[in-house]
């Protein structure tokens, strides 16, 4: 069947377009498109010539508004530049494509008041679920059902408020534990710790202390100093700790950006890592094997974490699992390098 002149260019195409050039109904084109009804070839290939031709494309806030689904699930970072949460957010990217959901990146700058704004923000935008992977949830906002009105999935995190709230929980506090068992076992004595911001990286503090302990090492509190999750900040908190009373002969990480930072203040006071001071640092950034020394450092499986987060988000989506909140637990293991 010959087809018609398509719409004109300033008006917006639409399915009713398609059927016309076509030469069909909306509702075969709307078959077409959905792949959940048989269409006889000849007439499939007629409409999708249609649609390359008249350059449709399908209105996806029609759809959402039908199906109440919007297709689209947010992330929401404490820090995009740091390439652990890049990798994590593709793991999650990779997870919902496969159902056809794209992906909303949110970066907090692990600023609490733009964390508000951002859940609000999205849900409002009416995302079908988010993962927080930003270490931090306000008191003011709730994840979840009872909260924001749709699934959720933390990773990293230990929220309770939402006892449909799945997690996905990296063994912090074992990975820690072996880098500074790696410390002592190398003969390190006098080791630091570089933390996170004051109240982020709990269980890597704990793992820091339950090694030294064991070891019958004090935890002296002038070699425990907080970071900033930052290059800049590693660098500032290493040049304290070597202007201090007890100067360390080891520095476990609280990450890896911190550790290269520490790395940074060893040179600049002109160290030699590790033959003066080892440094171990966490989540085996891709940086950790470019810097020199290679850095020692634990392994954070960030794509795994995204992705598992993106598979739990999606059952529930989907309505495949409507139980309690699930706890999947990941494995961090210690990797050697040079630097310890």
């Amino acid at each position: 069947m010959p087809m018609s002149d398509p719409a004109p260019e300033e008006t917006r195409v639409t399915l009713v377009h398609v059927a016309k050039l076509a030469g069909v109904s909306p509702t075969t084109v709307s078959h077409v498109l959905s792949g959940k009804r048989w269409v006889a070839e000849g007439t499939r290939r007629t409409v999708q010539e249609a649609i390359a031709r008249l350059g449709y494309r399908p209105n996806n806030v029609a759809r959402s508004l039908r199906t109440r689904r919007s297709k689209m699930v947010a992330v929401v970072l404490p820090d995009i530049t740091n390439s652990f949460y890049g990798v994590l957010a593709r793991g999650l990217a990779d997870a919902v494509d496969g159902a056809g959901y794209g992906t909303y990146v949110c970066n907090t700058d692990g600023n609490r008041d733009r964390e508000d704004a951002f859940l609000a923000d999205v849900v409002d935008r009416g995302v079908d679920g988010v993962v927080m992977a930003a270490g931090d949830v306000t008191a003011q906002v709730r994840v979840g059902p009872a909260g924001l009105g749709v699934p959720a999935v933390c990773v990293g995190g230990a929220l309770d408020d939402d006892p449909h709230v799945d997690r996905v929980m990296p063994e912090d506090g074992v990975g820690s534990y072996a880098a500074v068992q790696h410390l002592i076992h190398r003969g390190s004595r006098r080791i630091a710790m570089i933390q996170g911001p004051p109240a982020s990286g709990t269980a890597r503090g704990e793992g820091y202390r339950r090694a030294m302990g064991e070891a019958g090492l004090a935890v002296e509190p002038d070699l425990v100093v907080p970071g900033d999750w930052t290059r800049p900040g590693g660098r500032k908190a290493m040049h304290q700790l070597m202007s201090g009373p007890i100067r360390p002969d080891a520095v476990f990480c609280a990450n890896d950006l911190t550790a290269i930072g520490a790395v940074d203040a060893l040179h600049e006071l002109n160290l030699t890592v590790p033959a003066d001071v080892a440094v171990v640092g966490f989540d085996d950034v891709d940086a950790a094997t470019i810097v020199s020394p290679a850095l020692t450092t634990v392994r954070n499986p960030a794509y795994e974490s995204g992705y598992t987060a993106g598979e739990l988000l999606l059952s529930r989506i989907l309505g495949s699992y409507t139980g309690e909140g699930r706890t999947v637990v990941l494995p961090c293991p210690l990797v050697i390098r040079e630097s310890a």
